[in-house]
């Protein structure tokens, strides 16, 4: 789904209705209605309802959202800051066809008034007060009612966004914004919403009339939804086999590190590849093989220090024959010997090649080696690693990772997963897509194995999709540890929850990408 600015989000408004033909109020009209079915659904229990409207577009969403609840037996009152001969254009038209009384503050020192507080005594706020049209600060008569929904414990849902922030930042918001515990906007996401942690719930993006074709963004961002996970998920044809779904090869492990490998090893067939083979130095081989039985092994020849060797760069050339997508680096270590090995398989196998762990950090000093055009390669890198791969500091990285994800996937062609808080997929051409699932309870050694397991895992299965393939894994991994943080909480997850948690996590998707609101 595209992210767009404000000024884009009003020109496709425009569009809309110019070149196709759907009225500014039929958008209106779908807008507000989209709130009252999100608060019918999610907050079926709130009897007394305030909707709390300004004086312009979004105010008018607040009255159709008003009109719409009050219809499904709501007790409603609606709040409106500012006098009604003020409203202009479709937001008068709403307010003409509001059929509960409406309280109309005029002023600061009114809304202070114990006849406005009593009246703002409900279950449920809806603010309607700022659309993303608005741009800070906001003073006056609308910080006065910002300050009451934020002093208050009572649920808000924003319309649009959360009245008082600025829709094109990207990170803190400054200034007075109203809290919410969720957000409903409309056709695409502004960059606030992807980014600027504005509520402390969900936010879901309702379509309102405005086609495909309408929708068109410079900012080169998009965000993964469950629609766009769903066609990996797909039901299977009845006649499908284990060769249907491709053989996936690991490269990793050594002494004190077994278990990365056998962990990518395993996602990747929990995510549904068909085979799943771990080569790691043959010291360790029992105990990558005693992880899972489901998981195939090789021995490789190994180095003194009990990792995988140079001399079996001719053993792992034949291992690849056959294989869909080799995934290189978990658990496989910085040793010098080990560090030759993966830059020689990552040049010399023109098979899709997933790289993560110390197989990034081999080629520290060396990234003109890695080159995606003449077969897939996908870079999964932490932020220490993508330091190391640019000589810079993970600090550095922080401040500037869409610039810096975006500028390497294009200088090397190549599919880059910045990971972290909001995960950067960066493509060649330089569009990046943001995923929003996942919480710090992943900040656990292991999650970044699971994550390579299922990405090759994927692939392995969509080997003509492999954008496609990443999205959905990178979507899923963090999906999986929300549903692991609801039974063993954040401090208590380990990587293998997310391991038992997939199943759930594919359910989720498959649900949330049948619903008509979009949750990014």
């Amino acid at each position: 789904m595209k992210i767009v600015t404000a000024a884009e989000m009003r020109e496709i408004d425009r569009a809309t209705s110019e070149r196709f033909g759907v009225h500014s109020l039929t958008l209106m009209e779908n807008a507000g209605a989209s709130v009252a079915d999100f608060v019918l659904s999610h907050y079926s229990s709130a009897r007394r309802i305030v909707v709390i409207c300004g004086r312009g577009n979004n105010g008018g969403d607040g009255f159709v959202a008003a009109r719409r609840l009050h219809q499904r037996g709501k007790h409603v009152q609606v709040v409106l800051l500012a006098d009604p001969a003020e409203l202009r254009g479709d937001a008068r038209e709403m307010f003409s066809k509001v059929p509960v009384p409406v309280m109309a503050v005029h002023s600061s020192e009114e809304w202070k008034t114990e006849r406005v507080q009593l009246t703002l005594h409900a279950d449920l706020y809806v603010d309607a007060i700022l659309g993303t049209g608005f741009k800070p600060p906001v003073s006056g008569l609308y910080a006065e009612a910002i300050a009451t929904l934020n002093a208050s414990t009572t649920p808000v849902v924003a319309v649009d966004i959360p009245s008082g922030a600025d829709a094109d930042v990207m990170g803190h918001q400054t200034g007075a914004v109203a809290r919410a515990n969720a957000i409903v906007t409309f056709t695409a996401p502004r960059p606030a919403h992807v980014f600027g942690e504005l509520s402390t719930g969900p936010t879901y993006v309702a379509p309102i009339g405005s086609p495909d074709e309408a929708i068109s963004s410079s900012l080169g961002l998009n965000v993964i939804t469950a629609h766009d996970v769903a066609p990996i998920v797909a039901p299977r044809t009845p006649d499908a086999h284990k060769g249907s779904f491709g053989h996936v090869l690991i490269l990793g492990g050594s002494v004190g590190k077994a278990g990365a490998a056998a962990m990518a090893g395993i996602a990747a067939l929990r995510v549904g590849a068909g085979l799943s083979t771990v080569a790691t130095a043959k010291s360790v081989l029992p105990t990558v093989a005693g992880f899972h039985p489901e998981v195939m092994t090789e021995p490789l020849e190994e180095t003194d220090a009990g990792t995988i060797s140079t001399r079996s760069l001719e053993r792992v050339g034949k291992l690849v024959e056959g294989k869909t997508v080799l995934a290189v680096g978990p658990g496989i270590s910085h040793y010098p010997d080990t560090t030759e090995f993966v830059r020689k398989v990552v040049a010399n196998h023109h098979t899709p090649i997933v790289l993560d762990a110390d197989g990034l950090n081999a080629f520290a000093n060396h990234a003109t080696e890695l080159n995606g055009s003449e077969r897939p390669l996908i870079l999964t890198p932490h932020p220490g690693e993508m330091a190391r791969l640019i000589g810079s500091t993970s600090t550095a990285v922080q401040h500037d990772r869409l610039n810096i994800a975006r500028t390497f996937a294009r200088e090397h062609q190549l599919i880059l997963v910045l990971k972290g808080h909001r995960t950067l997929i960066a493509q060649p051409d330089g569009t990046v897509w943001v995923n929003t699932t996942g919480n710090p309870g992943m900040a656990t050694g292991g999650t970044g194995d699971i994550l390579t397991g299922m990405i090759a895992g994927f692939i392995a299965q969509n080997p003509e999709r492999i954008l496609d393939a990443v999205l959905a894994a990178v979507h899923l991994h963090g999906l999986a540890g929300d549903v692991a943080r609801e039974t063993v909480g954040e401090h208590s997850l380990v990587a293998t929850d997310l391991l038992k948690a997939l199943p759930e996590a594919f359910r989720r998707a498959r649900e949330q990408a049948n619903q008509k609101l979009v949750r990014i």
